[in-house]
């Protein structure tokens, strides 16, 4: 049988959150690089539209794993945030073979409620492709029912993110 893992012995003290990161934090934004491949895009090279989803799904995971929540230890103590609402705006297409920065993260938490926003940019920061907001909410696995709140060190790690 699998051991579960405590989330709260992998929450880094504070000095080490600094350290940690997959790219730079700037702003409260977590930098996701990414590169355009040619099983992102359609015939014609362009972006397929789901494909940002992914990158966005990539760059919220890495993030949360920066400041110590890996995701899968997450949903093996019982825990899952599915995504509840979505907006993009999509303001121009990526090509393929083209570089490009996903840019996230999070600008509320209502109780069990995480609001991320997102922002696709040129690795030099000249164009943006896409912004969005996704809200996740804290769903117990088992009971398969909403949370009455988010588990304190997943919500001390995001506040202290946002600092």
């Amino acid at each position: 049988m699998a051991e579960t893992t405590d989330i709260r012995s992998q929450i880094p003290t504070e000095s080490s959150i600094e350290k940690l990161s997959y790219q730079a934090m700037s702003a409260n934004w977590f930098e996701y690089p990414i590169v355009v491949h040619p099983h992102h895009t359609d015939y014609g090279g362009i972006v397929w539209h789901g494909t940002y989803l992914t990158w966005m799904e990539e760059a919220r995971v890495e993030c949360l794993k920066s400041i110590g929540i890996d995701f899968a230890d997450l949903v093996s103590m019982g825990c899952d945030l599915p995504v509840v609402d979505l907006s993009l705006r999509y303001h121009r297409s990526l090509k393929m073979g083209e570089s490009a920065i996903v840019k996230t993260r999070t600008i509320d938490m209502e109780g069990v409620r995480i609001i991320w926003e997102y922002e696709i940019q040129s690795a030099d920061r000249e164009i943006t492709y896409l912004t969005g907001m996704v809200t996740l909410v804290a769903v117990d696995r088992e009971k398969g029912k909403i949370m009455r709140q988010l588990p304190n060190t997943v919500k001390d790690a995001l506040v202290k993110m946002r600092e």
